[in-house]
């Protein structure tokens, strides 16, 4: 049994903005039905607070100067223990992350730089609870700095770091650095300095054991120019111990035999209850309702990174075709105001919900025939696992966690009984309708696409081969084998001020979660 320390700025159904909160609790449940004694811990938002329950004051103690407190709770009734940090940074409303300005809140840095510094007190059992780490798992930058941090402790945890999207880097002025106390010892190019700024992510990636990703062709993507964000040269001097891990879905939330947010539960061997799913979402949306008509579907952030964009370009070429579409979801002003404007040109085909409703993004996955994820990158996604497991087939671009778990209907695959979706390349409009013309004509087969409905619903996304690999890269990982690997033995000189000419950066542009 590992005593394994989670630590995350966001949890299901304490706070999420996106698939890190449902990772953060599927994972540690997973681990806790293996035997493994999880502490998961995260920020004492006043969303997470409110929504908590039976909580207990567990520790007082001070960070940096700065009295915390832990408020101890189980993130589910029979789930792992939850580990709240309470701080006056936390206690404000709405997201996480951004201001009601939309723009982050100025004091990330010190707000995320303290969850790590109380993670590494907890882990080391200077709290008062009498409990010591034996792995300490991180994830994405805003706990980029607990590897860095424990690397200067002469017996530590082993750590684990995973990136769950390499274009979001915590990445703040020098000056900030220096007003964070870090220890300079870590401001080095091989440590948290990434181009004269100081990279929260970097200091998971430089310092962490092991590093893991969502899924290993985004494990190997990371490793290029096109997908690195500038740490590419990291990853592939890391590449030994960097793997890909694909992540789960709750099998009990996704499932159309027991959804109760859906007008009729159906499952592999009894089909008919999808139909009745799909005119009521027709209905819903205001569509025409017809049991013939192919409907596709779109459930994500309105930005360029989901490829929406592509599929504005294409809407024209789309509408030509006797399909239905159905949109849920939320962004950049442009893409909203784009859809909104189809959706009132062709209000019998075209329906439109902007922002986020948990009950209706079940009833799009089990109502439409096939659902778009034209991404331009993603690192794992999960709406691909949710519309193969409703009957629903994606139509995904070839990248990270899609091409993983998505298998392209072929000659080859339909007839192996593999097939259980569309894959294409190139991140273009053309390409896209290419994909749709084939998915079009597999629809007419009306016996081709049930055996591949049937393929996708019975295909295995749970957390329990997700959690299989965790223990397995766990139990490499012992605090003896790292007590002696603690600081590097040689360490550069510190750097007391940074480089006057900041070196330029090739970046892609990418979007706020």
């Amino acid at each position: 049994m590992a005593r394994v320390l989670f630590v995350t700025s966001e949890a299901y159904p304490l706070l999420k903005t996106g698939g890190l909160a449902d990772v953060s609790y599927s994972l540690p449940m997973a681990l806790h039905e293996l035997g493994q004694e999880v502490r998961v811990l995260m920020p004492a938002y006043r969303a997470a607070l409110s929504k908590a329950s039976e909580l207990r004051c567990a520790a007082l103690f001070e960070v940096h100067g700065q009295n915390v407190a832990v408020l101890e709770g189980r993130l589910a009734p029979n789930g792992p223990l939850l580990w709240l940090l309470q701080h006056p940074g936390y206690d404000r409303p709405g997201n996480p992350y951004m201001g009601p300005n939309a723009q982050p809140w100025p004091d990330n840095a010190e707000r995320f730089a303290l969850l790590c510094r109380a993670a590494v007190e907890l882990a080391q059992d200077r709290a008062g609870l009498n409990w010591r780490a034996d792995i300490v798992h991180g994830n994405d930058w805003q706990s980029g700095l607990v590897p860095a941090l424990l690397s200067l402790e002469a017996q530590r945890p082993a750590t684990v770091f995973t990136v769950h999207n390499l274009a979001y880097q915590g990445l703040y002025p020098y000056e900030i650095f220096q007003r964070l106390g870090l220890p300079h010892q870590l401001w080095s190019m091989h440590g948290v300095e990434f181009h004269g700024q100081m990279s929260f992510m970097k200091g998971g990636l430089a310092y962490a054991d092991r590093i893991t990703t969502v899924s290993p062709s985004y494990a190997q993507e990371i490793q290029t120019h096109e997908f690195g964000c500038g740490l590419e040269g990291l990853l592939r001097q890391r590449h030994e111990d960097l793997s890909g891990i694909v992540n789960g879905i709750d099998a009990e939330q996704w499932n159309p035999a027991i959804d109760l947010h859906l007008p009729a539960p159906f499952d592999a061997d009894h089909l008919e209850g999808k139909a009745a799913n799909k005119k009521a979402l027709q209905l819903r949306l205001g569509l025409t309702p017809d049991a013939n008509v192919p409907l596709f579907g779109f459930i994500g952030r309105l930005v360029q990174q989901k490829g929406i964009d592509l599929l504005l370009k294409a809407m024209p070429q789309l509408l030509d075709s006797p399909v239905q579409l159905a949109f849920l979801g939320s962004g950049e002003p442009l893409y909203e105001q784009s859809l909104l404007y189809w959706s009132r040109r062709f209000p019998r085909r075209v329906g439109v919900v902007l922002g986020f409703n948990e009950a209706l993004s079940h009833q799009i996955e089990a109502g439409v025939d096939v659902f778009f994820m034209p991404s331009r990158f993603e690192p794992c996604g999960l709406n691909q696992m949710y519309s193969q497991r409703y009957g629903t087939l994606p139509i995904v671009r070839a990248v990270g966690g899609l091409v993983d778990t998505v298998v392209d209907v072929t000659p080859e695959t339909l007839a192996a009984g593999k097939a259980s979706g569309f894959v294409f390349n190139k991140a273009s409009a053309k390409s896209l309708l290419k994909t749709v013309k084939r998915a079009l004509a597999l629809y007419q087969d009306k016996a081709a696409w049930s055996a591949v409905q049937r393929t996708g619903m019975r295909r295995d996304f749970s957390w329990q081969n997700s959690a299989d690999r965790y223990l397995a890269l766990y139990s490499q990982l012992r605090p003896e084998a790292v007590a002696v690997k603690s600081a590097p033995e040689e360490l550069p000189a510190p750097v007391v001020e940074p480089p006057v000419k900041k070196r330029a950066v090739r970046r892609r542009k990418v979007e706020e979660a």
